[in-house]
């Protein structure tokens, strides 16, 4: 009997925050469709640091506004959500998908991927927008509604939006640096691929005029908790997330910006 030939693997490698990793798919229209979704964060020739294989079925009926289940069994993390379920070996470096022909599921996972290697690295994401100004980077934090969409859409010609949604936190020795993402929000736009180093954390207030107001210590490290993106329960990764919220609300300057919404709140962030 004649063996078939297996259909050809195209391969699509995304680097965010630095981190390439290369997603591997027989489908060449899904192969298009990543490209297109990660715009800006594709690299042809970059080496990968993991590597997952992409199995497309049909969709379950369940979707993308069910819980994450994650867990970790001797070194291999495995997620489920209503619209995909995925393997991932850290040690070896591979991984593989199942999802139907959506590029949101790979988005959720990579996501979950990079929160897990942050955590290890001193870096997390964080639920809030990000703009680089004058070489510094800046962050709009808070949850749904707070503005962040709304300051992202404000900015001046000269401010270059990371994102809108999920800001790319990574320690260096240096201190800390935001990087742009492709996750994006209400404004359906991926950042820019480039870094700068944070200059300060702004926890979002709408009111009748433009301020910027001190947070007190505790209660910035508090804040900067609260919307860290992070699903795993493995104790260990916990404690490692709440020593770098402490000691980046200890680092960078966090404040209050209560603003109007109009372009004049720019003026304040320099």
């Amino acid at each position: 009997m004649t063996q078939l030939a297996a259909p050809p693997a195209h391969a699509v490698a995304v680097e965010v925050g630095g981190i390439p990793i290369l997603l591997r798919t027989s489908n060449p229209e899904f192969a298009r469709m990543l490209e297109d979704r990660y715009l800006g964060f594709v690299k042809a020739f970059a080496v990968p640091v993991f590597e997952f294989d992409v199995d497309l079925v049909e969709p379950s009926g369940m979707g993308p506004d069910d819980d994450v289940r994650m867990r970790c069994e001797n070194g291999r993390w495995f997620f489920r959500r209503g619209d995909f379920y995925a393997e991932w070996n850290p040690g070896t470096g591979r991984g593989r998908i199942r999802q139907s022909v959506n590029p949101y599921s790979v988005d959720s996972v990579l996501r979950i991927v990079h929160t897990i290697v942050l955590a290890n690295e001193g870096g997390f994401l964080l639920h809030s927008a990000s703009a680089m100004r004058g070489g510094r980077a800046f962050l709009f934090s808070g949850l749904s509604g707070a503005g962040k969409t709304t300051i992202s859409r404000l900015a001046p010609p000269d401010v270059t939006l990371l994102t809108d949604e999920v800001s790319y936190v990574r320690r260096d020795p240096i201190g800390y640096y935001a990087f742009g993402t492709p996750f994006a929000g209400e404004l359906a736009r991926v950042g820019d691929n480039v870094s700068a180093p944070i200059a300060a954390v702004y926890l979002l207030d709408k009111g009748p005029d433009n301020r910027i107001d001190p947070v007190p210590a505790v209660e910035a490290t508090q804040r900067i908790l609260r919307n860290i993106l992070f699903f795993a329960e493995e104790p260990d990764l916990v404690r490692r997330i709440f020593e770098t919220a402490c000691d980046f609300a200890a680092t960078v300057p966090v404040r209050r910006l209560t603003f109007f919404p109009d372009q004049r709140v720019w003026e304040l962030i320099r």
